[in-house]
């Protein structure tokens, strides 16, 4: 019944006087011939081809929907967007991996408020398993005495409390224990579905690359707390941080697994749209402009990792000058050149500015020409979901450096970078099936 209807679909669309050179169409419905030439179909008078008669809508899908209840025919192959069989469990799998993703998602608005609250380096030890919150006054103690023998306590927070120091304490504890979530409800799922068969050759691989992946995201976390936790900070001008290599390398992996979570899941619950027939050159470019702009977008917002570590953001707090200048003097104060791209706080403001802007135009540039150019149908919708964030994110942005970084504008500016790169991620999905046929 559901072929039929589909055949009735895509008979209304392309109109009632269809031509079929043969009658070799129906030959799987033969029980059923003679009811089908009698409603539906006439000879010609040449004994050519066979034509639908020019009938209502109404009358055709009745026809169809009495042949689907009698003889179950594969008349899909008829439709412009051919149904695709699934693995099985496909949506139960998706609906797995999209919410790995959005667990991926919370954890860096997690990290991010962490580290916008200083409180990534109160936890001063690290347990992959058992690591358990205080309970008593005696255990609270001890961790605070624990504290006390690292560089922030000593160059900067002599003066905290007690109930200060287990607001940070919570904030660490909270974004690492979210971690190990992610870990089980990762895990867990993944080995049900493999045991019972849910995945195939190519989905095991993946399964295999993301368990890798968390493992080592985890890794890099402690590995980048690490670094603030060091005796490298001596001077009372010293400010105890991570380092800013190993911040981006941990805020890239999050992004990267995010991504790749979120793939997985379009793939098994949003299939890409297929175009048929002659596909324009210009598609091919769009879909090429399409990946250029999830480039940029996830560039940019590495970049902001540099920003957020050197803690760049606390300087030159004007907009579209820095200061008084297009290009401030203390760009390039340190030697050799190439260090102020990583390490010289104003260089790595100037960079995100100038990413920012650059990838921002191409969004723009890429949403207008999607209004002249052959889609599938959703990626219009995605290009300009694309186009609408991005806007949205760069004025977030501005926002958030002319009002000196306050942490919910601060947070909500690292959460839309994500938003962007899930819009992007999507466009380029629907584009997946945009491919050049073979000459």
């Amino acid at each position: 019944m559901y072929n039929c209807l589909r055949l009735a679909s895509c008979i209304a669309r392309t109109g009632t006087t269809s031509t079929f050179s043969s009658f070799s169409a129906f030959k799987t419905i033969s029980p059923a011939r003679s009811f089908v030439s009698n409603a539906l179909l006439v000879s010609k008078p040449n004994g050519g081809g066979i034509t639908f008669r020019d009938a209502t809508k109404v009358r055709l899908e009745k026809s169809l929907l009495t042949i689907g209840r009698t003889f179950r025919t594969p008349v899909s192959r008829y439709c412009t967007k051919p149904s695709v069989p699934q693995e099985r469990g496909s949506k139960a799998v998706g609906y797995w991996l999209l919410g790995c993703s959005g667990m991926v998602f919370v954890a860096v608005i997690l990290g991010g408020v962490t580290r916008l609250t200083e409180s990534g380096l109160s936890m001063v030890t690290w347990k992959l398993l058992g690591e358990q919150m205080p309970r008593t006054d005696a255990e609270w103690q001890e961790e605070f005495d624990r504290y006390q023998q690292f560089p922030e306590f000593k160059l900067k927070n002599q003066d905290i409390t007690m109930q200060e120091f287990k607001l940070i304490w919570y904030m660490e504890y909270g974004h690492r224990m979210w971690g190990r979530a992610i870990g089980a409800f990762y895990s867990i799922p993944a080995l049900y579905f493999w045991t019972k068969g849910y995945f195939n050759k190519a989905m095991k691989i993946r399964v295999l690359a993301f368990g890798a992946l968390i493992g080592a995201q985890g890794l890099m976390g402690w590995y980048m707390v690490k670094s603030g936790l060091e005796d490298r900070f001596h001077e009372e001008s010293d400010v105890p941080r991570v380092s800013q290599y190993r911040l981006a390398s941990h805020l890239g992996f999050a992004f990267v697994l995010y991504s790749l979570f979120l793939w997985s899941a379009l793939d098994k619950l949003l299939p890409a749209q297929k175009l048929v027939g002659q596909i324009p050159a210009a598609t091919f470019r769009f879909k090429g402009l399409a990946h250029a702009t999830k480039a940029a977008v996830f560039l940019t917002a590495l970049s902001g990792a540099f920003v957020a570590g050197l803690d760049a953001g606390l300087i030159y707090n004007s907009f579209p000058k820095m200061a008084d200048r297009w290009i401030p003097s203390d760009i390039l104060a340190l030697s050799p050149a190439l260090r102020n791209f990583t390490e010289n706080p104003t260089t790595v403001q100037f960079d995100h500015r100038v990413l920012g802007t650059a990838t921002l135009t191409l969004i723009t540039g890429m949403f207008l020409l999607s209004r002249r150019r052959l889609l599938p149908p959703r990626a219009y919708k995605a290009a300009t979901a694309v186009a609408a964030m991005g806007w949205m994110q760069v004025a977030l942005g501005i926002t958030t450096l002319l009002t000196y970084v306050p942490v919910p504008l601060a947070a909500s500016h690292q959460s839309g970078s994500l938003v962007l790169l899930s819009l992007a991620i999507w466009l380029t999905h629907e584009l997946k099936l945009v491919k050049r046929l073979p000459k």
